[in-house]
This record gives structure tokens, C-alpha cells and sequence, in this order.
């Protein structure tokens, strides 16, 4: 009862999230450790330099995309979800040798080409995991636990940091790439075992019980390396998401180079910002943290994803209104702190949900593009156009003209989404009985 009362899991349900729970953390420990030699690496450029990263990452991505979707295409899920995992694992003991035993190497474009290749890293490592979410639980589950599921990666990324800053100075730097390889195997492991105790799922239901095992898993999904690309070209709910995750990705960057430039002026040194880019990291760790275990679950399963997912939206009206009225970093702080609480907490579990009334080949192949691709094509425009407005010389008031239509715009394009999701289910439940009725997310 007290599991099910206060984090919506039935006793079978508890191993699954609990293996999904450990996934994640594993995955999130191994990104929060290698983030701040990102951070480090890609600011030695200046502003403008990370720009032009953006542009890169975006562009890698793009032609990563066929690639994964070949192997999606031709090999069994845990086949290419372990391809996936192995090649970052041994990408970071090529880095660790690079640094070993050529420390000279080591300069402006190699920290520039680490600086994409952990951008691509941190895209894939998410999208795969949440892609193997929203395969292996029903629509009915994924509302009721993919944000307690998510606390393991808020915990990861709480552990990542704390573990890099224990084991830096032993072990030495170049020596965090191995640990993080290392994470990166141990949730490899988490999702074989994950995978044998909870089989796929079939058609998806909005029906309260989780929806039937498919045997997904003993076959090839098949289709194309650029299926997933068409995909979302073809389906106006597919197109929907994109859209809702380029603004997303907009804002996040609008709020990003406004942190920059805000710390920037106030001259600090380098251990004064990063004391206050750590303060800003505690604050949002914990509010989230506190969200995703106490909150995030019964909001989806009371107010419905549509509401859920117009929440972000919302708070980013409200905190760029503020933000453009005050100026000032305290303002900042608590602004960009809800802002990321919310994202991870309540929007990202929600928007994983939307994944789960679609096909096999489409929630691998699309939400690859979508999540990689896509959302970075949304960073580069979000860094150019932050960059043209803080041209014009007018600061907030400039990013905020724009922010708020858009989130205006985001907002409604969340109740829509939501609202389509669900007429999907009850379609795919029509269809089931029927055996004769159209998808709603079928071309047209």
C-alpha cells in the first residue's frame, strides 16, 4: 500500500523500476563525472566559439543518425542498445590513451572535438535509455513511475561530481575517463537484466493495466537507416514533438548564454564562478530530486500529460517576465534553478511518455532523430539568434520579446500534444477490438 500510495508501484512493478532506476544512475554518473572537463575545454574559445560547437554537434549528429538507424534496423534491441553503450565506453579508453601517453596533443581543437564528441555522447546515452523506457512499459506505467525511474539519474548526477572531485586528485584526471567507462558498462548490465524480466510491450492501452507482452524481442525491427527521419516527416504528432523539443531546446540555450554573459560581467575568477555554477548545480540537484520522488508521478497520473507538459512552458514565460523586470542573479539563479527542476522532474518524464503509444521502429529510429538531431538543431538556433539580439545592444529585454510568444506558443503545442497521445491510445485500443481502424499518427 505505501508503495503504491506515495510512489505509484505495485509490488511486480518494483524490480523493473528499480533496474531502470539503476540504469539511469549509471548512465548519469558517467556523464555528470566528464561534464565540467566539457565545460572547461569548450570555453577556451570564448562565447562565440561555443556557438560554432553547437553548430558542429548538431552536424555529427545528423550524420550519426543513419548509422544508428542501421543498426536499429538490422540487429536485436539489446544488440544495438550494447553497440551503443560499448562504442562511448571505448571512445572514453581511446581518449584516457590519448592523454596517457601523448599529453601534448592535448590543446584548443582537442578540447573542441571532446567537447562534441561528450555532446553526442550525452544525446545517445539519454535518447537510448528512455527509447528502452518507453519500449519496455505501458502508457498506463510510464505515467505513474518514469519520474521516480528518473530519480536515478538525478542521483547520478548528483554522484557523478562528488566522485569526480574524490578521485581527481589519487587517481588524477585522465583516470576519470575509465570510471566513467567503467558506469557506462555497469548499466549496460542493468539493461540485459531489465530487458529478460520485462518483456516489450504491445499495442499500448490506456486501460489502466499494463498492456501485454509483445515477442518484440526476439525480433529484428527492420526498415531503413533514414526511416526514422521519414518518420517524423510523415506523422504530424511526430512533427508535434520535434517542434516542442526545438523550442525547448531554444529556451534552454536563450537562459544558458544569459547565465554566461550575467557571470561574465560580474569579473569574478574562474573558482569564483565556478562556486557559483556549482551553487546554482546543489539547488536545482535537490529541487528536482524532491519533485521527482514526491510530485512528478501523481501529476501526470492526476492533471494528465497535456497539463504536465505545459508546465515548463509556463515557468519559462513567467521566469524570462521576471528575469526582464529584475536583472538582476539572484533573479537569475532562481529562475534557471526552477527552470531545470521542472525540466528534469516533471517535463522530461512527461515527454518520455509520448513515445509510448508509437511504433518499435519509431520510438528508436524517430526519437533518435529527434532527441539528437533535432534538439541540437534547436541549440544552434537558439545560440545564433541570442547571439543577433545581443547585438542589437538591448540585453533581457530583447531575449525576453522573444522568449515569451514562444512560450506562448510552446504551452499550446504541449495541450495538443497531450491531447493527441491520448486519442492515439484509445485508437490503438479501437483498433485492437476492431482490427480495421486507422492510427492517428498515420501519415496525413
Amino acid at each position: 500500500m505505501t508503495l503504491q500510495s506515495v510512489f505509484n508501484v505495485r509490488r511486480a512493478e518494483v524490480l523493473p523500476v528499480a533496474l531502470a532506476g539503476a540504469f539511469f544512475f549509471c548512465v548519469l554518473t558517467a556523464l555528470m563525472m566528464l561534464r565540467p572537463a566539457r565545460e572547461a575545454l569548450g570555453m577556451r574559445g570564448g562565447l562565440d566559439a561555443v556557438r560554432w560547437l553547437f553548430v558542429g554537434t548538431a552536424l555529427v549528429t545528423l550524420l550519426v543518425n543513419p548509422v544508428f538507424g542501421m543498426l536499429v534496423s538490422r540487429f536485436r534491441r539489446m544488440v544495438f542498445i550494447s553497440v551503443t553503450y560499448l562504442f562511448f565506453a571505448s571512445s572514453l579508453v581511446v581518449f584516457y590513451l590519448l592523454i596517457a601517453l601523448s599529453p601534448e596533443v592535448i590543446g584548443v581543437v582537442t578540447g573542441q572535438v571532446f567537447y562534441v564528441w561528450f555532446s553526442v555522447f550525452n544525446l545517445f546515452s539519454s535518447m537510448v535509455f528512455w527509447a528502452l523506457m518507453s519500449d519496455r512499459f505501458s502508457l498506463e506505467q510510464s505515467k505513474r513511475f518514469f519520474a521516480l525511474i528518473a530519480v536515478g539519474g538525478t542521483l547520478g548526477a548528483i554522484f557523478g561530481p562528488w566522485l569526480s572531485s574524490v578521485l581527481a586528485k589519487p587517481l588524477g584526471t585522465p583516470a576519470l575517463l575509465l570510471v566513467s567507462s567503467g558506469f557506462l558498462i555497469l548499466a549496460l548490465c542493468a539493461a540485459g537484466v531489465l530487458v529478460r524480466i520485462q518483456p516489450a510491450q504491445a499495442a499500448p492501452a490506456e486501460t489502466g493495466q499494463p498492456a501485454g507482452p509483445s515477442r518484440g524481442d526476439e525480433s529484428v525491427i527492420g526498415g531503413g537507416a533514414w526511416d526514422g527521419i521519414k518518420a517524423v516527416g510523415r506523422s504530424r504528432y511526430l512533427m508535434g514533438i520535434a517542434a516542442y523539443v526545438v523550442i525547448l531546446a531554444i529556451m534552454a540555450t536563450f537562459l544558458y548564454f544569459t547565465r554566461l554573459q550575467m557571470v561574465a560581467a560580474l569579473g569574478t575568477d574562474i573558482d569564483g564562478r565556478t562556486t557559483l555554477f556549482a551553487q546554482i548545480d546543489v539547488i536545482t540537484q535537490i529541487a528536482t530530486l524532491v519533485i521527482q520522488v514526491l510530485v512528478s508521478g501523481h501529476l501526470m497520473k492526476r492533471l494528465g500529460v497535456h497539463i504536465t507538459l505545459a508546465l515548463l512552458p509556463i515557468t519559462t514565460l513567467l521566469g524570462f517576465v521576471g528575469l526582464a523586470l529584475v536583472g538582476s542573479l539572484v533573479a537569475l539563479i532562481i529562475f534557471e534553478s526552477v527552470f531545470r527542476a521542472v525540466q528534469r522532474a516533471i517535463m522530461r518524464p512527461a515527454r518520455e511518455t509520448l513515445f509510448t503509444v508509437v511504433t518499435p521502429e519509431e520510438k528508436y529510429k524517430a526519437k533518435a532523430f529527434v532527441d539528437t538531431f533535432v534538439y541540437r538543431a534547436g541549440d544552434v538556433v537558439g545560440a545564433q539568434l541570442e547571439g543577433a539580439l545581443g547585438r542589437l545592444g538591448m540585453g533581457l529585454a530583447a531575449v525576453a520579446s522573444v522568449a515569451v510568444p514562444l512560450a506562448i506558443v510552446w504551452a499550446a503545442l504541449a495541450l495538443w500534444l497531450g491531447r493527441t497521445q491520448q486519442r492515439i491510445a484509445i485508437s490503438d485500443v479501437s483498433q485492437n477490438v476492431s482490427g480495421d481502424l486507422p492510427s492517428i499518427h498515420s501519415p496525413g
